[in-house]
């Protein structure tokens, strides 16, 4: 087996159960090899988490060509051990090349050529796909996705706080700007660690979780209030700019509140400088060697490498497709009998 060092590289790190749809996967793919010769390339970030998710496709009968860059945070290190064991790793890819399918995030590659179709791992990206007239399976329109977004990004966002010595919530108050997927688990993470936590979104749609109180986005004067006694002010709203205009920025310039972001894009605006914020405005969590644990991105990595099964089996629209409620439910299923986080889904759960 070429890619013996891929299993070696996994087992000095995880236990099985931390990976249990992708292990599943694993053993069901080395079986009935459905990728036998077929081109994929796989632009996931690049972390060393994500080689299980290598091994999957290989054992599946895939020709496998690794992307990073173009924007994508990636592991050097990471992409230095495939290189060396023989992966096609490329930064950037040539748009000549033809691939079957492509794995892309963010829309980062969707001006390669796929003789099938796409996935696409991020909701960031789809816009690049709006005109597509080949199939392109979304892994991030279902359930399966907020495992990754709610409950990886929120223990990332506690993981964080804790590299930078902020690790004990209890009795601090946090002002949250957003509670979407990614804001719901930084509410949840933290109220269980003891913080009082404000969010800071519409209130017409959004109904916080875990007892957080919430003040409307267009309240300037009840948003300066919360800011001004917070211990620490977070944003999570997937936006970029979106917190400009909404205070006096010299209340956090001047003040001694901890700040955080957990989106991919600048959200606090140019007022805010980069030396303020943790992680200088990068997403908090990629401070981290791994920025998501295993155990909550199994279950999207899994989805992924199966929307290239979608894909090659011509049923789906061109066009942007969603998970089916089956495909979803068996890594679910997975996921609820042999892994390490049901208790955090069923909490999850039982606040949406």
């Amino acid at each position: 087996m070429q890619f013996c060092f891929l299993y070696r590289e996994i087992e000095k790190i995880y236990l099985p159960e931390e990976y249990p749809a992708l292990s599943g996967q694993i053993q069901e793919w080395k079986r009935s090899r459905p990728l036998e010769g077929m081109r994929i390339f796989d632009a996931t970030p690049v972390f060393r988490n994500t080689m299980v998710k290598y091994i999957a496709l290989l054992e599946a009968g895939a020709t496998l060509t690794v992307g990073y860059g173009r924007g994508i945070p990636y592991d050097s290190q990471t992409v230095e051990i495939l290189r060396r064991n023989g992966v096609e790793v490329v930064e950037g890819a040539a748009s000549d090349r033809q691939y079957d399918v492509v794995l892309d995030c963010a829309g980062a590659n969707a001006d390669l050529k796929a003789k099938y179709g796409y996935v696409e791992l991020t909701r960031s990206g789809i816009y690049r796909y709006d005109k597509c007239t080949q199939a392109v399976f979304l892994a991030d329109d279902g359930r399966i996705k907020e495992i990754e977004t709610a409950l990886g990004t929120g223990d990332g966002f506690r993981r964080g706080m804790a590299h930078y010595g902020h690790g004990d919530f209890a009795g601090k108050k946090i002002v949250l700007f957003g509670c979407g997927k990614v804001g719901s688990g930084i509410v949840m993470y933290a109220t269980f660690g003891g913080a009082k936590v404000t969010v800071i979104d519409d209130t017409r749609r959004i109904k916080p979780p875990f007892g957080a109180s919430i003040v409307d986005l267009s309240d300037r004067a009840g948003i300066e209030k919360e800011i001004k006694t917070a211990w620490c002010v977070v944003s999570a709203t997937g936006i970029r700019n979106a917190l400009s205009g909404r205070f006096d920025p010299a209340i956090l310039l001047d003040g001694e509140a901890i700040i955080a972001n957990m989106g991919v894009e600048d959200e606090f605006g140019a007022a805010i400088p980069p030396e303020r914020v943790l992680n200088r405005k990068e997403p908090l969590n990629f401070v981290l060697e791994e920025p998501t644990h295993l155990k909550y991105i199994d279950p999207t990595m899994a989805l992924d490498n199966y929307g290239v099964l979608e894909v090659l089996g011509g049923k789906l629209s061109p066009g942007l497709n969603r998970p089916s409620k089956e495909l979803e439910d068996k890594i679910l299923n997975t996921v609820r009998s042999a892994g390490t986080i049901t208790l955090e889904l069923e909490r999850l759960e039982k606040n949406r």
